[in-house]
Order: structure tokens, then sequence, then C-alpha cells
């Protein structure tokens, strides 16, 4: 069983790395290490959702519990209603990746991520039926008769939920609306598609929606927060006073100004910290960010008196921060940010909310509020393939070429390079006072990491064992 938890989830292609066998597998591993009456179960609006919520779903019945199916609802939505009924949950979608790629994403009673030492158990319990069986496991959990009769987990659909969620987001302004705000909506034919559309309606602003026809195959094809070019061209021909961009399964946000300038996790981030702290609502005047937000943010903050607490990449790590130390705000530079008090998650149609009211009651535009919220320091991320992203990053060539780049940079700048988590591929990412230096070092850096990536595929001979 090669696929493992990354930093959202299991990914995979679907039906073939995602196998419908491996997914139903899956849905036993989860049962039996999150063991629950019930389990939410949504999806996004990528082709093999239906095949793979079914195979996800057989699984959790096979081993005794309701599967209750919300259908397409954004993955906000699903820990939503996971947090609101305190069960456990699951959502079938690849978030921002394209249409052929497929992931589950589980949730712990409470609409809560789960935390390594539950994704590892879920993954020894996978890998265990897996192994001892091929793709069908053991007809019982134990030595006792399988789930049979009456103790067979029954589908439930609930169409309802999203009305809920909906209900939800449109509250969390208070007796505030949008009205007079002209916004345009880039919901990447995804699962933000009624809903986005539907929020905003109810809060009196005037919508245009883009990318709302999904078919299957279009998630995140040239448009959503990946893709905010075309976003940014529908804004200002329209005269928008806000564009706003969702990633498939709507757990992120991207903004665009008035002017066309794209904003990103760390500009909103700086946004809302200001906007937070000066309404006394900042918890204990810390801001949770990874170790890819720009350095930018973190002198912006630190100017205001605002502290920064780091994690690793991935919207669970700023989540584990948030509820161990009791903090209000995190994010990541992609546009996940977590409200601790309104959300279990990241959402992305909750954040675009929050700050069209930002905006609105700023009595300013958005582009006149990024100019004065931080300066960003030319930042440069590169992605290099690779077969083995962990073996490459930890290599000692490698080591050797990022701590040669951070002593170039000294305190003038910043080098990180990891493994992705969702990806066969090598982030390498270089923060330098100016552009000139930080291509550079990418180059380089770039370079290392595919010669060592084609020093370790060399090992291999062409049967796949080592030599």
């Amino acid at each position: 069983m090669g696929l493992r938890f990354g930093t959202d989830g299991i990914r995979g292609i679907a039906n073939a790395e995602l196998s419908a066998e491996l997914v139903l597998t899956l849905g036993r591993a989860v049962a039996r290490v999150l063991p629950a009456e019930s389990f939410v179960v949504g999806r996004d609006t990528r082709q093999s959702g239906p095949l793979l919520q079914a195979a996800l779903s057989a699984g959790l019945a096979s081993e005794g519990a309701d599967v209750i199916d919300v259908g397409v609802l954004p993955t906000p939505g699903v820990a939503w209603v996971a947090a609101r009924r305190d069960l456990p949950g699951a959502m079938v979608s690849a978030s921002h990746n394209p249409f052929v790629d497929n992931g589950i994403k589980v949730f712990a009673s409470g609409g809560l991520k789960l935390p390594d030492a539950v994704e590892q158990s879920i993954e020894e319990e996978l890998s265990r039926l897996v192994g001892a069986w091929g793709p069908i496991p053991p007809p019982s959990r134990t030595a006792e008769r399988p789930p049979v009769g009456p103790r067979v987990g029954r589908f439930l659909v609930d169409r309802e939920a999203a009305g809920g969620y909906i209900e939800h987001l449109v509250g969390v302004t208070g007796e505030r609306d949008l009205s007079g705000m002209r916004v345009v909506l880039d919901c990447a034919h995804g699962a933000a598609c009624e809903i986005g559309p539907a929020v905003f309606g109810r809060l009196k602003a005037d919508v245009t929606a883009l990318s709302c026809e999904p078919d299957g195959t279009n998630i995140n094809d040239g448009c959503g927060s990946t893709h905010p070019e075309t976003l940014a061209e529908a804004v200002v021909e329209c005269g928008a006073d806000l564009g706003l961009a969702f990633d498939g399964d709507a757990d992120r946000l991207v903004a665009v100004a008035h002017t066309g300038e794209v904003a990103t996790g760390d500009e909103l981030m700086a946004l809302f910290a200001v906007d937070l702290a000066e309404r006394d609502r900042l918890a204990r005047s810390t801001v949770v960010v990874t170790v890819m937000s720009n350095l930018g943010l973190r002198l912006a903050l630190e100017e205001r008196g605002i502290a920064v607490s780091e994690t690793p990449v991935g919207d669970r790590y700023v989540l584990e921060a948030l509820n161990r130390e009791e903090f209000s705000l995190g994010g990541e530079q992609s546009g996940h940010l977590v409200f601790r008090d309104l959300a279990t998650t990241g959402d992305g149609i909750l954040t675009a909310v929050l700050l069209a009211d930002l905006v609105k009651r700023s009595g300013r535009t958005f582009a006149d509020l990024l100019a004065s919220s931080m300066h960003k320091v030319p930042q440069l991320l590169v992605n290099v393939a690779t077969s083995d992203p962990a073996a490459v990053v930890d290599s000692p060539r490698v080591t050797a070429a990022v701590d040669e780049e951070r002593s170039a940079l000294g305190s003038r700048g910043r080098v990180l390079i990891r493994a992705s988590g969702t990806e066969p591929l090598v982030r390498v990412m270089v923060e330098a006072e100016e552009d000139e230096a930080a291509r550079e070092a990418v180059a380089r850096l770039s370079a290392a990491v595919e010669r060592e990536s084609e020093s370790l595929r060399n090992i291999l001979d062409p049967t796949g064992e080592i030599a």
C-alpha cells in the first residue's frame, strides 16, 4: 500500500493509485480506528467523486457505521456538519489538484483534522488489511462475526445539510450585510458553485459568478484560486469592488482588488490580524503562520506588536497550534485561513465573507488596504518533480547546497526546501532583498535537487530493484 497521508489527506490518480478497492479498504480502516455510529461524507464535483464516495461509504458501512451522505459540499461544510453533530466525517476531494486526481480527507469527531498519531494508526490498519488480504479486506474486524442484519451500516441521504451551512456563513457578519458591494466569485467549477453565490446573494451583494458549470472534468481547469488571472480580468472589466477565488473544495481563498491586484493568504492574514487586534479580538495578540509565509508578513506584524507562531506547512498544523495555544487566527500563504472561533478548519467562503465585511466596514478600497498592510519581500518558489521527494531533500548533497545558500544570504533572506505532502515534488523557496538574488539562488538549488534526483534514479536498475 503505497499511499500515505500527506499534508491534507490521501491523494492519488482516481481509479488507479486511488482505486475503488483501496478506498473501500480505507473506509474499513477508518471505521476501525475511529469507531462511531455514523460518519458524515461529502465530495466535490470530480467525475470520480461518486465512485470513490460509494467505495468509502461501503467500507464504513461494512464495519457497522451509518453513512450520512451530504452530497456536493465544500470541505469546510462537511467539517461544519460533523462539528454540529459531534461526528467524524470524510471528504472525497483532491482540493486544487487536476480532476484526474482525487483524495480522501478524514475528520475526527467534531470536524477536527486528524493528529499524526491517528493518521499513522489508519495507515497501519490499511496496510495490514491490504497486505494480508490483497485489495479486499477480511470480513471481520476481530474473531467475532462481522456486522450482519440490522448491524450493517445504513446509507442516509441528507440534502438539508447545505442549508444549515449557508445559514452559518450568512450569520458571521451579525446584523451587517454587503449591500452596495459588487463582487465577482470564481468557484473553480467545484464545491462552491452553489453555496458561494447563495451566501453572497443572501448578504445582498451584487454577485457575478464565474466557473460555476462543473462537468466532472473541468474542476480547477484554468480557474479558481490557482489561476486568478481570469478573475482579475473580470474584476477590472466589470468594475467590481472585490474578486474572490476558491479552489475545488473551497477551503482556500485568493482575493483580487478592483485594480486587478492579486492578494494571497499572507496579505489577507495581515489585514485580518490588524483588524482583529484593533477590535480586541486577536487572542494573545498572535497569528499562526507556516514556514512558507513571506518575511514581509512577519515584519508587518512585528511592527504592529503582533507575535508570530510558526508551524510546518499544512493547515492541520496551523489548527493544532491554534487549539493548543488558544489563538484565534492562523493560515497559509496558499489561502487556507482559519478563524478558530468560527470554524474547525480552513474555509474559503467564510474567509471571503469576512474579507468583504472588513472592506465595507473600513470605507476604503481593498487595493488601498493592501497597500498599507504589508510589503512583500521578493519570494520565488519552484517545484522540481522527483519520484522520492523526501529522500532528495534529506540527502547530504542537497543539505549542503541549502546551507551554502543560507550562508550567502545571511539575515538578508531566507531559504526553504521541502518535500511536498500532496504531490511528487520538491518545493524550493528563496526570499531575498533583490529579485535577481532570489532567482540565482533558486536556480542553483533546483539544479542541485535535479542532480540528486537523477543520482537516486541511477541507483535503481531497469527492473526497479536496488542495484
